[in-house]
């Protein structure tokens, strides 16, 4: 498919979206620029069957930036529970605190002031600026990515992330219209998670398999730049912090060292684990013992 037939690209995926969406909370209308916001944070590398639950929750219990940025911390970091990577928790209450401050409450539009924000980088200012606001920005995370590398230029993966490489080639087939640009925003993501999929693409119920370049040149096998592997979580020093901190999560009390040291059999690896959840602010020295922010 030549590169510059953008418009039957987000046509089709625009059709295919408004017909398949998933039926998900922060896609509602009357979601609020913070619960779109919330969404983001927990969404990135973490499942949506994982999120659904601790969004609604979350929300629930702090509906503004305002309810969040009154309390301390730690409590986010208590309520962030066991959905991994726990310092977007601390993040998050961050940008709570800073919204408040600064933007009186209200989660900014603008992707400039977003990206000032503690904890937001170049993907989640577009996202809040294009769901929340309908701003028409290209919003590019991987399931993107590998949609226009198949769609557009005939690869079957998409290689190593280049922010403005990527943005570019999002650009370049985002429609004009902020109504579809947006649509098209979301639509990527949502074919390149449940349809163009890293592993099993299903080619046959993609809306664009008339028009892929990659399957119309048979689907040929990359031979490019690949991203590094994940490191197994098993046994990691993550596999630890997160031993260490749903201890803390659980106890109201500081944690004592000796509680801890029966956590893990390497207790030099427990220690260094300790020391960069310290180091991070997801826990603090309390007395004795140790506990969350």
């Amino acid at each position: 498919m030549p590169p510059t037939d953008s418009v039957a690209v987000a046509r089709a995926v625009n059709d295919w979206f408004t017909a398949s969406a998933r039926a998900l909370p922060w896609r509602e209308p009357d979601c609020s620029a913070w619960g779109i916001l919330v969404s983001e944070f927990m969404l990135q590398q973490t499942p949506v069957a994982r999120v659904l639950p601790q969004w609604q929750a979350w929300l629930e219990r702090w509906p503004t930036p305002a309810a969040l940025a009154a309390v301390p911390s730690g409590e986010a970091v208590r309520a962030w529970n066991r959905l991994g990577y726990p310092r977007r928790a601390l993040w998050l209450h961050a940008c709570a605190v800073a919204i408040t401050e600064r933007h009186g409450g209200v989660v900014p539009a603008d992707v400039d002031e977003l990206l000032a924000l503690p904890g937001i980088g170049p993907y989640t200012a577009r996202a809040v600026a294009a769901f929340a606001y309908g701003v028409r920005v290209p919003v590019v995370d991987t399931n993107v990515r590998r949609v226009l590398a198949r769609a557009v230029d005939g690869k079957g993966e998409s290689g190593r992330p280049s922010a403005r490489r990527d943005l570019a080639a999002m650009a370049a087939v985002l429609p004009e219209d902020e109504r579809e640009a947006r649509l098209f925003n979301a639509g990527a993501m949502e074919l390149g998670a449940l349809v163009c999929t890293a592993r099993a693409p299903r080619c046959d119920d993609c809306p664009l398999a008339s028009v892929c370049a990659w399957r119309l040149a048979g689907r040929p096998v990359y031979d490019g730049p690949r991203r590094p592997a994940q490191k197994k979580y098993e046994g990691s020093d993550r596999h630890v912090r997160g031993l260490i901190l749903r201890e803390l999560r659980a106890a109201h009390i500081p944690v004592t060292d000796a509680e801890l040291a029966a956590l893990w059999p390497d207790q030099a690896q427990l220690a260094r684990a300790l020391t960069g959840l310290l180091g991070d602010g997801l826990a603090v020295r309390d007395g004795a013992g140790y506990a969350l922010p």
